[in-house]
């Protein structure tokens, strides 16, 4: 029987539905910075058979490794940890009131639901909002907009110590309910494809060099990153460690075509149209020529913007750790970054696997890196 087109794309596609199935539960699994244990497992039970051996720091950094014994070190690198709250006060009403756990957007939050992490398990809750018809203060008076001291999640509980008794103390950690979707044109949304979708593509990359048996010259660390979100902490911990000799890094970075973005100030971007590769201080110049090399002789569309002194990602750890690593960054474009509908385009996680795949097979120990050589 003849092959359909849909059928023809699917041969043409580096994922599989095995890898689908688990890009679904992993987004859907809380990771929350500083508490992303449940999520490096997950993370680790799938990479292990596409790996030689594997471990974790002390603060839950996994690294999974290809040829251990090499002297020469490449890492590919993403972030595990997504943005949360913390449970900060407990009236005597029962209603709680929070902190922030890295960049979460509290305008976003009003009538969201959440779980708890308490010492019990998950607590279903809700962020409580007034209701339109009682928002005012008189005629003349502005509504009030959320702030994090005017939001409060509800239980519902009755009072301070019904909330105790769910095991809900100050510190537990909350994060959002909403999980993983599909939408038309290819288009996937989720919450904390910041930068789990990062988590998911070098697992992939892993994937794609054990079923076709490629050999590297080189060690292969396999990074899954913890708290990014509240400062690099941890690449910061991970590359003093590792002391690689290149690393490719791999974020989000914003789809600008959206209303209200200035693309004079943050760049043209668009999800659908391939990796976004950057400019920046701490980008390597020769290692970024390469790769641009390597996209356009495998025909893998790129895109390219331009950052200022920090690229707000783990790139900065790796490049100024140690005596310096030369590294590159490979985003995917993202629309809606920090909220719970993230949302990126599957052609460009496929692009971006291809990208980061096909760069190692170029790379090797005698690659020339050095500015004045």
């Amino acid at each position: 029987m003849a092959k359909t087109k849909k059928d023809k794309k699917i041969s043409k596609s580096v994922l599989t539905e095995k890898s689908m199935d688990f890009l679904k539960n992993y987004i859907n699994n809380p990771s929350p910075v500083g508490f992303e244990t449940s999520g490096q497992k997950l993370w680790l039970e799938y990479i292990k058979p596409f790996t030689d051996s594997f471990y974790t720091d002390p603060y839950g950094t996994a690294v999974a490794i290809i040829n251990p014994d090499a002297a020469f070190k490449v890492v590919i690198e993403a972030h595990a940890d997504e943005i949360s709250w913390f449970v900060n006060y407990i009236n005597d009403q029962g209603l709680i009131y929070l902190k922030r756990n890295g960049g979460v957007d509290h305008q976003i939050a009003p009538s969201m639901r959440v779980f708890i992490h308490g010492k019990k398990g998950p607590v279903k809750a809700v962020f409580g909002w007034p209701a339109i018809h009682t928002r005012h203060n008189g005629a003349d008076s502005k509504e009030p907009q959320p702030k994090i001291e005017n939001l409060t999640l509800d239980c519902g509980a009755t009072n301070k110590k019904d909330v105790e008794a769910m095991g809900i103390h100050i510190g537990a950690v909350v994060t959002y309910a909403d999980g993983y979707d599909e939408l038309a044109n290819d288009f996937l949304i989720g919450r904390a494809f910041d930068n789990r979708v990062g988590g998911f593509m070098i697992a992939e990359v892993a994937r794609l060099l054990k079923e076709h048996a490629k050999k590297l010259p080189f060690g292969l660390y396999i990074v899954n990153a913890v708290q990014e979100e509240i400062g690099l902490r941890g690449a910061e911990m991970i590359a003093r460690r590792i002391k690689p000799d290149v690393a490719i890094i791999t974020d989000v970075t914003h789809d600008t075509s959206t209303p209200m973005i200035s693309k004079a100030i943050e760049g043209d971007i668009q999800c659908g149209k391939g990796p976004s590769l950057a400019y920046a201080p701490a980008i390597h110049n020769k290692l970024l020529q390469l790769v641009q090399d390597v996209a356009e002789k495998k025909s893998i569309p790129v895109q390219l913007r331009a950052l200022s002194r920090s690229t707000g990602t783990d790139t900065d750890s790796f490049a100024y750790a140690n005596d310096g690593c030369p590294s590159v960054l490979i985003s995917i474009p993202l629309r809606y970054m920090h909220t719970t509908v993230e949302m990126i385009h599957k052609k460009d996680i496929e692009e971006t696997i291809k990208l980061m795949y096909e760069t190692l097979l170029t790379l090797t120990p005698k690659t020339n890196l050095s500015y004045l050589q």
